[in-house]
């Protein structure tokens, strides 16, 4: 029997057509359903709309399902709609009438919007964790090649000298940068929604403050209508967040693509993360960076899917934002996975550089030739009108290289300020805290419950 059945029987089609992929994602929600639900049964008793007795019943069954949970044995039966209906349904078998008072001031909206809150919180410290590696071993190759001169390239053309320490510092830079969005949106999905029930409150005396600090959410969404509204938009700022990473990987790897290429010759992947032709006996394709590009790119879409599904809805819930977790979900774990595959590839890089004295890059130090002249005293548009004549005259002599000290140059990397900057952002999303809360939650709720 559905949550919401009133004695009227629904078509089986339009059932599964409504129930969707529900049955399937939501089995990644299972654990924050029983969390959330236990905050919720706490603040019950709290409020004497549970009794004890009724409470710590509640509980005991909560933690029973969570432990199914762990050990990956829960399933979502084929007649439930969703996470929330088999959990309920769980109580009601084993508890009778204790089980039916779970749902007591609260809607499946606020419902699955604290389940979502509390999904994408572990999701994004997951994910702050994996760009913090990243960037760690960036930084050591950064310091390890900053003597390995590469070309700077403008419009796809040999420009300026660099360094492949530069180059290793620049992404290490852009994914902590790429931090700074995603830090934003970390303080609004962390808020809690719990308690709007359908989007306009309850009569119910409940206690929003008490589950807001017991699920450790920095604060609540306050207006009930407000923490509808969040529904979607916690969505899009999640693929607005994310489509950063995503950016700095795709550009990343087709940087590395370029590089390995012959006619570069700047960069080379182990021969064991690379694949072979079917016909050409010599091919050693770089098929994993192709792959991390597109992906990146697919990552970078799912915002604009997601603004083609909300964009023009009104106020309050719509079927409509279930398709969300149809683009969010894999969204996430596409780019968890495509983080883990780019710190391994990092990792087994080899760097080859160039001999700046070879033809091609015989002007890369044009610049600094002009800029020489400058340091002696001739004016700035006069240096670059003499060496552009030297070079018309075929009188440019290369290798002439002032020496480059700014920060953020290839004589001065400013790694350590960028490591900083790591750290300042890290700190921003309080990663020790939530990586533990689940457990935390858990050990809490078992000592109170056996007390």
């Amino acid at each position: 029997m559905k949550l919401w059945e009133k004695g009227i029987k629904t078509q089986e089609n339009i059932l599964e057509f409504t129930a969707g992929t529900d049955r399937i994602l939501d089995l990644q929600l299972a654990r924050e359903d029983v969390i959330a639900s236990m905050a919720h049964v706490k603040m019950l008793g709290k409020v004497s709309l549970l009794t004890k007795v009724e409470e710590g019943e509640l509980l005991g069954t909560l933690l029973d399902i969570y432990q199914t949970i762990e050990k990956g044995e829960f399933v979502i039966d084929k007649g439930e709609e969703d996470i929330h209906s088999q959990i309920e349904k769980i109580l009601t078998e084993k508890l009778g009438e204790s089980g039916k008072k779970v749902h007591t001031a609260r809607s499946r909206n606020d419902q699955v919007i604290t389940d979502l809150k509390l999904f994408y919180r572990a999701k994004i410290i997951l994910l702050v964790g994996q760009v913090e590696t990243l960037v760690e071993k960036l930084i050591v190759k950064s310091n390890e090649s900053k003597d390995i001169e590469i070309p700077g390239y403008t419009h796809l053309q040999a420009a300026m000298p660099s360094s492949f320490g530069l180059w290793f510092g620049a992404y290490a830079e852009s994914l902590t940068e790429d931090l700074q969005l995603l830090s934003g949106v970390f303080k609004y999905i962390n808020q809690n929604p719990l308690g709007s029930a359908a989007g306009y409150g309850s009569s119910f005396p409940i206690d929003r403050q008490y589950t807001t600090d017991l699920l450790e959410f920095e604060n609540m969404h306050i207006n009930s209508v407000n923490a509808q509204l969040s529904r979607g938009k916690s969505e899009k700022m999640m693929m607005v967040g994310i489509s950063g990473i995503a950016a700095s990987l795709s550009k990343m790897a087709m940087d590395m693509v370029l590089f390995m290429n012959q006619n570069f010759n700047l960069m080379k992947l182990n021969d064991e993360f690379t694949t072979g032709s079917s016909i050409m006996p010599h091919k050693k394709n770089p098929d994993v960076l192709e792959l991390i590009r597109a992906k990146a790119n697919r990552i970078q879409m799912a915002e604009s899917q997601i603004f083609s599904i909300i964009n023009n809805l009104p106020s309050g819930y719509h079927r409509d934002f279930q398709l969300l977790k149809e683009i969010c979900f894999p969204a996430l774990d596409e780019l968890s996975n495509l983080l883990e595959i780019m710190s391994l590839v990092t990792e087994n890089i080899k760097m080859l550089g160039i001999d700046p004295e070879e033809e091609k890059y015989k002007y890369l130090g044009t610049v600094d030739a002009m800029n020489k002249k400058v340091m002696n005293g001739v004016p700035f548009r006069d240096a670059y009108r003499d060496v552009a004549d030297e070079i018309k005259e075929g009188k440019y002599v290369s290798g002439l290289r002032y020496e480059h000290t700014h920060i953020g140059s290839i004589g001065n990397l400013g790694n350590d300020r960028i490591k900083k900057k790591l750290e300042t952002e890290i700190s921003s999303f309080q990663v020790k805290k939530y990586r533990g809360f689940y457990t935390r939650f858990i050990q809490d709720i078992k000592k109170e419950n056996d007390a």
